[in-house]
């Protein structure tokens, strides 16, 4: 377990499925005998894109990439043509087009999808993507965490 030190606004008190700022964590204390959880946020219940380092993947694609202990968000910007590769991974990704049109090959299938169209990749299944007739935006998720983006995003912090 990691044991870093934080601000009261960074964490929340746990106790079964309620949860409350640590700030506010007395309030709960007379509901039950059970003791609180201190957990904290380590990438911050709010993000700001802007403050994220930029991931350079492929030739005009560009990934943010915030992230919790089990769970990472990929603000992905592909420019028009631009293409991310057939590859894999163990970890399971999900994702939706927030703008443009993504021509994406999962395994053996592949289609033309647009904003507010979302898609799942099991873990292992090759898969690539084409931001098709102009730029792209799409938001992924994977789980567990990408380790490989956690370094260079910590790589790419130190040079900014």
């Amino acid at each position: 377990m990691r044991v870093q030190t934080f601000k009261p606004s960074d964490c929340y008190a746990y106790r079964g499925l309620e949860r409350a700022p640590c700030s506010q964590s007395r309030n709960l204390s007379h509901k039950t005998s059970t003791p609180f959880i201190l957990t904290h946020l380590q990438a911050m219940p709010f993000i700001d894109l802007n403050k994220q380092p930029t991931l350079n993947v492929a030739p005009g694609c560009r990934l943010r990439t915030p992230h919790g202990e089990n769970l990472m968000l990929s603000y992905v910007e592909m420019e028009e043509s631009a293409e991310i590769p057939l590859h894999d991974h163990p970890h399971e990704q999900g994702g939706v087009v927030l703008s443009g049109t993504l021509r994406l090959t999962i395994g053996e299938e592949t289609r033309a999808i647009g904003p507010g169209e979302m898609y799942l990749i099991p873990p292992n299944v090759p898969h690539r993507a084409i931001a098709e007739g102009g730029p792209v935006v799409v938001m992924d998720v994977f789980s567990p965490i990408r380790e490989d983006y956690v370094e260079k995003s910590q790589a790419a912090e130190q040079i900014i």
